[in-house]
């Protein structure tokens, strides 16, 4: 006599029981050329063999995809390292010291292609202390920078710096860097300015992209301007 299953068997029951008797399928092997599915593809039945064909190819073109981004990124990488060199190459040849700040952001404005650039650098030799990349700091902007250990980039929630820029109500976001001169023997220099990147594009500067590209510019920033410091 039959009874009725107290707990009938499910999906998730088949599952489990084919995961761990793979062997199954070699007792059964006339089921995998039975079993029809439906193609995500069009409407047409096909054998579990061809479905899973069409899953590896699936995986394979998502591989290619990533590897294609990859490959992309790795360019672009040797490019703005390339980059990178030739414009730290170009600041070595800058003879007047006072004119390396507006030299820097005019080349960050066109080699790197940034819509507003400003820099200010403080503690300068005293022949310099009236020029204009040495004014409109306060003591709050200072304060500000001494907290940045890495380039702060984010939406321009009204920053003060801002004050520095050509268009300051076109500034949607900031990447803002603390330049330090060189190092004498210490992890990191003494903080000599900030550099201010500006971008109307909300996006261009924003609190989840990395920083290293930007810390890289920082450095070489900061040891160029290290020759307006007041020794």
């Amino acid at each position: 006599m039959t009874t009725p299953l107290t707990h009938p068997i499910t999906e998730d029951d088949i599952a489990d029981y084919l995961g761990s008797n793979p062997e199954f399928f070699e007792r059964h092997a006339e089921l995998l050329a039975a079993v029809h599915l439906s193609s995500p593809h069009n409407q047409r039945a096909v054998s579990l063999q061809e479905r899973q064909a069409e899953m590896l190819r699936e995986k394979i073109k998502v591989l290619e995809y990533r590897m294609m981004d990859m490959i992309r990124h790795g360019n672009e990488n040797v490019m703005l390292s390339g980059r990178l060199l030739r414009w730290a190459a170009s600041l070595f040849g800058i003879a007047d010291a006072a004119a390396l700040p507006a030299q820097i952001t005019g080349d960050i404005a066109s080699r790197f292609a940034v819509p507003q650039v400003a820099l200010r650098v403080w503690d300068v030799m005293p022949a310099m202390a009236q020029a204009a990349f040495t004014q409109g700091v306060s003591a709050e902007v200072k304060q500000f920078a001494e907290s940045l250990s890495e380039p702060f980039c984010g939406l321009n929630t009204g920053f003060e710096v801002t004050d520095w820029l050509s268009d300051p109500a076109a500034a949607a976001s900031l990447a803002i860097l603390p330049l330090r001169g060189l190092a004498d023997g210490a992890a990191a220099g003494p903080l000599i300015g900030l550099l201010v990147l500006a971008s109307p594009d909300s996006q261009r500067f924003n609190s989840a992209m990395g920083t290293e590209f930007l810390e890289r510019i920082a450095e070489l920033c900061g040891a160029a301007l290290a020759r307006l410091r007041q020794v």
